[in-house]
């Protein structure tokens, strides 16, 4: 490839140039019946999360108590109103991310961080299982000093419990949504959002992996 492997992170500079026109959604969270697009509840918040293939990753999050509604999308690139065949090209420098829109009345970050690190491998760069390339890395991106800083305290819990079972050393980007590409979140194509509900049998590489997110007590 011209820009080097997909495993390669690309610059700005490098990145496709994309379209003005946003990608037109449903807007309705097919599961859930929420809206998908701002504006949000009053008191909810919002924090973006990728952990390999969207389609799975959203699943995990809309079933946890006190989720609002979740989304699919591109975040952490340069490429405006990326699509998905040019995503899969790595170079958009986007990341396949999840929305996350929570009541923290209901919901902590760290419950939240549980479901996440649990489900995929935070060990391997760039990767998931057979799924390669930067569009798989694992990331958080917060929007409030508070999340940043509890998303990050799990970091370094889950990292002691990695540590002690032997596995490897956490490679998640963690950082500001502002400081994540361009800073957006770029919704994917109608057809990804909600994809395991409406494709029952559809691909799922997410599961337990490694070991438990320890209890805090």
């Amino acid at each position: 490839m011209l820009f080097g492997s997909k495993t390669e992170m690309i610059t700005a500079e490098q990145a496709l140039p994309g379209r003005v026109t946003p990608m037109p959604v449903d807007g309705t969270h097919v599961v859930l019946g929420t809206p998908t697009v701002g504006p949000w509840p009053e008191g909810h918040q919002v924090l973006y999360v990728a952990m390999g293939c969207f389609w799975g990753a959203e699943r995990i999050f809309w079933q946890i108590p006190g989720v609002h509604t979740t989304a699919v999308g591109y975040m952490g690139g340069w490429t405006e109103n990326p699509n998905y065949e040019e995503t899969c090209t790595a170079r958009t420098g986007h990341t396949e991310s999840v929305l996350v829109v929570y009541d923290p009345a209901v919901v902590d970050v760290p419950t939240l961080m549980a479901a996440f690190w649990e489900n995929h491998d935070p060990t391997t760069p760039n990767r998931q299982g057979n799924d390669i390339g930067t569009q798989y890395r694992s990331a958080v991106f917060t929007t409030t000093d508070e999340q940043l800083a509890a998303v990050q305290a799990s970091a370094d819990m889950y990292q002691r419990a990695l540590t002690a079972g032997g596995h490897g050393t956490i490679s998640t980007q963690i950082c500001d949504a502002s400081a994540a590409g361009d800073g957006v979140f770029y919704y994917a194509e109608d057809y990804h959002q909600g994809y395991l509900h409406k494709n029952p049998r559809g691909y799922c590489n997410h599961g337990f992996c490694q070991v438990a997110y320890p209890v805090a007590t």
